[in-house]
């Protein structure tokens, strides 16, 4: 049996670069469309046939219109390619209008590995089968992510209890419902494939403009122990920073997104 993620991220070649594919209505957010980080994995996926190297390294992408539902067409571009890491482009547009721009660094992973040194602690979780499922008891009509994607966390937030509490951070489980297991693709849609941390404070849901995503190493299997937090709020604006802990306790991806706060 095939995974959602893959066949929904499927990606089908055409001409000089140009991929389609069909963006789905099974990972909707907050705002009723699909994530951003959903179209920006179907991206990864159409430029990852284009590169020399396996992994995707490091992303930096610009979400310029929401994702819709429908067809879609991807433009690849491999910029350079070097002995341990290469570089590339893609564009998502839908009927005429480009969605998404990305850059990405792709690289062999395994060969980037060796010795580790952290100076930031990991999550301190109890086992995800210690831990309560947040979302048991709630149905949100629209949000067909989280029939995806699921989670586990030590008490359900206070913002889906109604009392929204005074600090913009969580620290949580997450993995693909379906038995997917993590790898550097998927980890290129999950580090925003979560509630904006602004709903902890009680503040209406953001819309991402710019992300950067690293992805450090590929991650083994199960579930992954993760850390989101905003630590500044200027205006419309605030930043939300995602750390990504594999189930052996590697670090495994970091990201970085600015975000527009709706009114």
């Amino acid at each position: 049996m095939g995974h959602f993620f893959d066949s929904d991220t499927e990606v089908t070649p055409g001409a000089d670069g140009i991929y389609n594919a069909e963006i789905t209505d099974r990972w909707t957010g907050l705002h009723g469309r699909p994530l951003g980080s959903y179209g920006l994995a179907v991206g990864m996926r159409a430029l990852a046939r284009q590169m020399p190297h396996s992994d995707p390294l490091s992303v930096s992408a610009y979400f310029l219109r929401p994702i819709e539902v429908g067809p879609a067409e991807t433009r690849t571009e491999l910029v350079r390619k070097g002995r341990r890491m290469s570089f590339g482009q893609v564009t998502l547009s839908q009927g005429g209008e480009e969605k998404l721009r990305a850059v990405a660094a792709f690289a062999d992973l395994p060969d980037l590995d060796g010795p580790a040194s952290s100076f930031g602690d990991a999550p301190q979780l109890p086992p995800p089968d210690e831990c309560v499922d947040p979302l048991a008891d709630l149905a949100i009509p629209g949000i067909t992510l989280l029939d995806r994607v699921e989670y586990r966390t030590t008490e359900v937030p206070g913002w889906l209890r109604g009392e929204p509490g005074t600090s913009p951070t969580r620290d949580f489980w997450m993995r693909l419902r379906d038995g997917r297991e993590p790898d550097p693709l998927a980890l290129t849609f999950l580090w925003d494939a979560m509630s904006p941390m602004v709903l902890e404070i009680g503040r209406a849901p953001s819309t991402t403009l710019e992300a950067a995503i690293h992805i450090r190493r590929r991650p083994a299997p199960g579930w992954l122990a993760c850390r989101a937090a905003t630590r500044h709020i200027t205006g419309s604006l605030c930043e939300e920073d995602m750390g990504i802990w594999d189930s052996t306790g590697n670090l495994v991806a970091q990201s970085r997104q600015l975000t527009l706060l709706t009114p």
